[in-house]
């Protein structure tokens, strides 16, 4: 006679009771996700209640998720910036040698001198609350708008170039030859407005589209590192630049130093905030060059084909993408974007002529602006937009508090060093590692 209490398959096994059941449940531990999921499911077929939307938000507050990092690791070369800010005064660390008989004068001085610093950084960068009138009101946003829109430009060169497994350190160069053909092109043809701007514009994108083309059909054709063929571009681009200023045609006549002829005012960007304020159209045409490098990426054929390419090659040409032409293709977009950077540097606000320093750096922090933004377009764009206020910031920080402006600088390679390295952060903080999954995939992925 069978056991009426036996259940079926487990004849020999008495069914669990609900205290038993209850502690069967596995208790889900810190940082596993799929423990987390499972207790959730019980708890709602328990009839425990769900937890409420402020409740799951703070929880994922302090997860390792892209966002908090780079948040995290912002805040985090603040500090460091902070000390270094009481180091180099001597006036604060003279207060150090006797902090055991008045601690009060070290916190006091320390405080007074990183919170000003600080704060003439946001002053120089946001807003400044004492400022008066429109101009002054607006000027800290417009130099930082400024400062953004050509790093925006090689920014997404670089990020380009990475997203089709190529690493475009020549993007200095390119916009080198960017700015020259920009220059040339602004004041050497007598076009009416309007049409003499997109001239010059078009001179400077098919500029920088040579330049990246160049290492681009190197590397396609014969093998050729793009890493070495684009450092040593950006050495010809620069010497280039330096002759072709004194060359007849281009040097200015009134000058005896090395500054070439003025950009025609009808090739000049036009300004978006009146004549007193530098911020000029490059800005939408930044924001506009990062739509199209998002679409090209993620809409596109051509797109696809750079994405596959970057993350394999030989499955890419297995499939049966032309491995030689994306290489091409990639680094000619690449050039072009980063010569639009360049073009932004004299038809712009920045300067309306030639001269050896005339690019500055932006070809090399746009470097960091695309790491910075995890080689995504939108996640450049947003770097750009730091890093310009951190340079529009840092040059108020200079004046007012008399902070070098080298430290801004360091600020910058501080901010990359953390994001770069998120497990640091993680460690630093501890973040929960319920997300360490998703912060692998968000690093691998972008923002």
């Amino acid at each position: 006679m069978s056991n009426p209490n036996s259940v079926s398959g487990s004849p020999e096994k008495a069914p669990a009771t609900e205290a038993q059941e209850a502690r069967a449940i596995p208790t889900p531990r810190a940082g596993d996700a799929t423990a987390t999921a499972t207790a959730t499911a019980t708890k709602e077929s328990t009839g425990e209640p769900r937890p409420s939307l402020g409740r799951l938000f703070l929880e994922n507050l302090w997860a390792a998720n892209t966002v908090t990092v780079t948040v995290l690791a912002v805040l985090l070369a603040m500090l460091i910036g902070a000390v270094m800010i009481i180091i180099s005064d001597p006036e604060v660390l003279a207060t150090y040698s006797y902090i055991t008989a008045r601690p009060a004068d070290a916190l006091n001085s320390s405080w007074a001198v990183v919170s000003e610093a600080y704060a003439n950084l946001f002053k120089g960068a946001i807003f400044d609350p004492e400022a008066s009138g429109f101009t002054a009101a607006l000027g800290p946003i417009s130099e930082t708008l400024t400062y953004t829109a050509p790093l925006a430009f090689t920014g997404l060169s670089v990020a380009l170039a990475f997203r089709g497994g190529l690493f475009n350190i020549g993007a200095q160069g390119q916009a080198t030859i960017g700015v020259i053909l920009a220059a040339v092109a602004g004041f050497a043809l007598p076009l009416p407005p309007g049409v003499h701007l997109l001239v010059a514009l078009l001179a400077g994108a098919v500029g920088g589209a040579i330049w990246g083309f160049i290492p681009g059909i190197l590397k396609a054709r014969t093998g050729a590192h793009e890493v070495i063929n684009t450092i040593m571009l950006n050495y010809v681009a620069v010497y280039f630049l330096a002759w072709i200023i004194f060359q007849n045609g281009v040097h200015s006549l009134d000058r005896a130093d090395a500054i070439s002829k003025p950009v025609d005012a009808s090739a000049q960007l036009p300004r978006l905030l009146g004549d007193n304020l530098r911020l000029h159209a490059g800005i939408l045409l930044a924001v506009l060059a990062t739509w199209f490098v998002a679409w090209l990426l993620n809409r596109s054929t051509l797109g696809f084909e750079f994405r596959a390419v970057g993350a394999n090659p030989s499955a890419a040409r297995t499939a049966g993408i032309s491995v030689t032409k994306t290489y091409v293709l990639v680094m000619a977009i690449a050039g072009m974007l980063a010569g639009l950077g360049g073009s932004n540097m004299v038809l712009g606000s920045t300067a309306d002529a030639l001269t050896p320093q005339v690019v500055a750096q932006i070809g090399f922090d746009g470097i960091l602006v695309a790491l910075l933004g995890r080689v995504k377009p939108w996640g450049v764009l947003m770097a750009a937009l730091l890093f310009g206020a951190l340079q529009a910031g840092g040059n108020r920080m200079q004046s007012y508090s008399g902070i070098s402006l080298e430290l801004v600088t360091v600020l910058q390679a501080l901010i990359v060093i953390f994001i770069a390295a998120p497990a640091l952060v993680k460690a630093i903080f501890q973040l929960r590692a319920a997300r360490a999954a998703r912060l692998q995939t968000s690093l691998a992925k972008g923002w």
